[in-house]
């Protein structure tokens, strides 16, 4: 179903566009750190609630391009633009309320949070969250529209409005920062415009009739619940998968800071760094909801185990190149950062760690799955990761962490070994899966 120009026409731009994703994340921070370490600090702590929060709207976007793509392959084009309608509606639905949350419980949320910083850090944290609150209808409508474009194959639209949007907040924070000399609400107002813009542009490109799948009528609000229902049986349990996973990495943030200043730091550059050498792994589970959710709505189980195979190679491919090159320039690269020696020597062993383990274990701990996904199987998916996450990562952490007294590095070993026993449980599941779909 998928030759070699239709896959290097899906991936390549997913690639770019995880990269862009995380080179305008390095330059947020950097931009925002000339308005001083308060401004810094108020952004750091509340992109770890924008991240979890956004991951609920890729996981019901996810929901939605898991149907459309089956819809699709089974080349039924009516039920997959009934399937786009419905997710706008979701997405949109999903994040007016969490907005609306956000906005009423912004102050005392933070202060449960992180009621011990420093006020000015504080009130910074209040600014940006409030911004930020206000631009999740926008990104989530962006983040459905790119998983319906990525579920026809169409992953180049999505990268240049990616591309369109990290570059317009690029030049947004820039332009606030250096221009009106302002801090955390520059930022913010940037990330505010630019996702804006970036929505209706993609509303405007599903309007398109060039697509096989396009959205129509959405202002008559025609709501379809057995659609919906389809939507979310798949969206709901990866959203609470993806939550339970971020709020397990800001519970280890907690613990990591108790282990001292050169830890935390050095725990922060290493996150920084390894980000990139993931990005081939996530760029390839996007690709494989829209390549096995198309076999699958053509009931071509063969398809669906061999390009499950083929990609998970490719993702090896990819991430051994990547990660050997980081590696190799490790030094080049931790000289660009101002390190003590103490920070330097813990950074360059979580990198190590990470990203040599990672060259072993990370495709099949985080890309497969997505198969499974596409499948429609994710309640199980979403049980064992959140037990590995709870059990091994956390509970190992304290153990090796604590007890041990590894402390940051007990916690990234910890961390390996969830990635280990995700992969155990994944092959069974896997396993147990295609069993029921025999040649």
């Amino acid at each position: 179903m998928f030759n070699k120009q239709a896959l290097k026409k899906l991936i390549i731009p997913l690639i770019i566009e995880q990269f862009l994703a995380v080179m305008v994340g390095m330059a947020d921070i950097m931009m925002v750190s000339s308005a001083g370490e308060a401004a810094v600090s108020s952004v750091a702590l509340v992109d770890l609630i924008n991240v979890l929060i956004i991951n609920v709207f890729s996981a019901l976007a996810t929901g939605g391009a898991v149907v459309c793509a089956q819809s699709i392959g089974a080349e039924n084009l009516e039920r997959a633009n009934r399937s786009a309608n419905q997710l706008m509606y979701i997405v949109t639905a999903a994040a007016l309320i969490i907005m609306a949350l956000s906005l009423v419980l912004c102050r005392p949320l933070l202060g449960l949070l992180f009621g011990q910083v420093e006020p000015a850090v504080m009130e910074g944290a209040v600014t940006y969250f409030i911004i930020s609150a206000l631009s999740y209808p926008f990104i989530a409508l962006y983040n459905g529209c790119a998983a319906l474009l990525r579920a026809m194959g169409n992953s180049k639209a999505s990268m240049y409005v990616s591309a369109w949007m990290n570059g317009q907040n690029i030049v947004g924070n820039a332009i606030f920062v250096f221009v009106f000399h302002r801090g955390v609400d520059g930022v913010a107002l940037s990330s505010l415009f630019s996702r804006m813009v970036a929505a209706g542009i993609m509303l405007v490109l599903l309007h398109s009739h060039r697509n096989p799948v396009r959205v129509s009528g959405l202002l008559k609000f025609q709501f379809d619940p057995p659609m919906m229902g389809r939507i979310l049986r798949i969206g709901i349990p990866n959203g609470l998968e993806n939550c339970f996973f971020q709020l397990g990495r800001v519970l280890l943030v907690s613990l990591i800071s108790t282990f001292g200043t050169a830890q935390t730091a050095a725990n922060a550059v290493a996150n920084n760094i390894d980000n990139f050498g993931v990005i081939p792994g996530t760029a390839m589970g996007l690709a494989l909801i829209t390549v096995v959710g198309q076999c699958v709505g053509a009931e071509a189980w063969d398809q669906v185990r061999f390009y499950t195979v083929k990609l998970v190679k490719m993702t090896y491919l990819f991430t051994w190149v990547l990660n050997g090159a980081l590696l190799l320039g490790l030094p080049l690269i931790l000289s660009l950062y101002s390190l003590t020696p103490e920070t330097h020597w813990y950074a360059t062993v979580l990198i190590f760690i990470h990203n040599g383990c990672a060259m072993l274990f990370w495709p099949m701990a985080f890309t497969m799955p997505n198969a499974l996904r596409a499948t429609g199987d994710v309640k199980v998916p979403m049980v064992i990761s959140i037990c590995s996450m709870i059990i091994v990562r956390l509970g190992c952490s304290y153990i090796l962490g604590v007890h041990f007294g590894l402390g940051v590095i007990g916690v990234w070993i910890a961390m390996v070994g969830d990635w280990i026993v995700r992969i155990i449980c994944f092959l069974i599941r896997v396993r147990q899966v295609f069993r029921k779909h025999p040649l």
